[in-house]
């Protein structure tokens, strides 16, 4: 190769660096040219051995005593202030004042965000990230927090190993509304396009969470989004929250990923990630499998089946129970015109009162015998 050959080589390739997009400039989708599957050739850290979200396999947790319960620290001391509701093209974004944070874990995290993923389906059609035994749920909550012990920012702590707290929490869907989910939802329409905020109501959000925050699953994990940093501590609960069906045809249906000024619109659905493999991690649970097993509906209709056969043979014991005391009670109780029975003398005290009228009666007649008659005397 000539020297002008090569100069015309080394141009390209400089041309070619210079006009190579940053990881940050690259819009990612879930579907795609740039969906999930190829997240990891512009996302390094996507293509990881400790990626999330992950199935958890209840069966194969390991129980962890020293596992506390979290501990939201001002979640409803959310002040007058109003928070600020983000369509970024992927998810609804809620941000959070810096007072809030989470206790329970070995140091001391701020609260960021929160974030929503949902399905296109309805209810039973998936749009969790996490799922348990291999069970997705309708949708699901993470509120990030990042190590404000460690770290000075959000920015500096994602790339650290212990650096970010994620709460998961699954959301399934019922009859009845969730008011508190309704502080998020009213306001979508606001925010339907990408890149749109507005300013809504601060409401408590521990609402948001489920009641039970002692029995989770616990494990290291990454970002579910790109750049997908391995830097999660992730909690995820046991228990689900339930919003109606309404409030989930609204997540799914209202917002837009493409932005206002584009002549095609896009819906923002199915805004979650498929499951990782563990690989060589190992999901804690912070309760036993004992007490946290759920029962299947076969075991609830037995456990149904034998109450109900419980109460009624109880109830059969009782009835002969009291029906044998009254029937007792009748018998010991005289009717008042019924003559007492004369009291039955001992055989010996009659024999012996037989011997004394015997004895009586033959004194009498010897007294008869020895008796003189009398005659008439003249006095002298």
């Amino acid at each position: 190769m000539d020297s002008l050959g090569l100069f015309i080589l080394l141009m390209l390739l400089c041309f070619q660096w210079t006009t190579a997009p940053a990881a940050e400039e690259i819009t990612w989708t879930y579907t795609g040219l740039v969906g999930q599957s190829e997240w990891s050739q512009y996302f390094p850290d996507c293509g990881g051995t400790s990626q999330s979200p992950v199935d958890v396999v209840t069966t194969q947790t390991k129980y962890d005593p020293s596992l506390i319960p979290v501990t939201p620290l001002g979640y409803s001391q959310h002040g007058n202030n109003p928070f600020t509701l983000y369509n970024n093209g992927h998810t609804a974004v809620i941000e959070l004042p810096d007072w809030m944070g989470l206790g329970g874990l070995p140091w001391l995290f701020t609260a960021v965000q929160m974030h929503l993923h949902w399905g296109s389906g309805g209810p039973s059609h998936g749009g969790s990230e996490h799922t348990i035994n291999g069970q997705s749920a309708d949708a699901e909550l993470h509120v990030v927090h990042y190590n404000s012990e460690l770290y000075p920012n959000i920015s500096t702590a994602m790339t650290q190993r212990d650096g970010l707290a994620v709460l998961g929490i699954l959301i399934v869907t019922g009859e009845e509304t969730n008011p508190a989910f309704n502080s998020i939802l009213n306001y979508l329409s606001r925010i339907r396009h990408a890149d749109q905020k507005a300013s809504i109501p601060a409401f408590d959000v521990q609402s948001l969470l489920p009641k039970d925050l002692g029995r989770y699953y616990r494990y290291n994990g990454s970002l579910t989004t790109p750049p997908c940093h391995q830097s999660v501590i992730w909690t995820l609960f046991h228990e689900r929250v339930q919003i109606s069906k309404a409030q989930l045809l609204k997540m799914e249906t209202i917002l837009y990923s493409s932005k206002a000024e584009d002549p095609d619109r896009m819906l923002l659905q199915d805004n979650y990630r498929a499951t990782h493999p563990l690989n060589h991690r190992v999901v804690f649970s912070s309760f036993s499998a004992e007490s946290g097993k759920e029962l299947s509906s076969g075991e609830v209709t037995a456990i149904v089946i034998g109450v109900m056969c419980g109460c009624v043979g109880l109830a059969v014991i009782i009835r002969f129970v009291v029906k044998t005391i009254r029937s007792t009670s009748s018998w010991d109780v005289l009717p008042s015109n019924r003559p007492a029975p004369m009291p039955r003398m001992k055989e010996p005290e009659k024999a012996k009162e037989k011997k004394q009228d015997m004895a009586l009666n033959s004194t009498s007649e010897a007294e008869k015998k020895e008796e003189p008659s009398l005659s008439p005397q003249t006095e002298p």
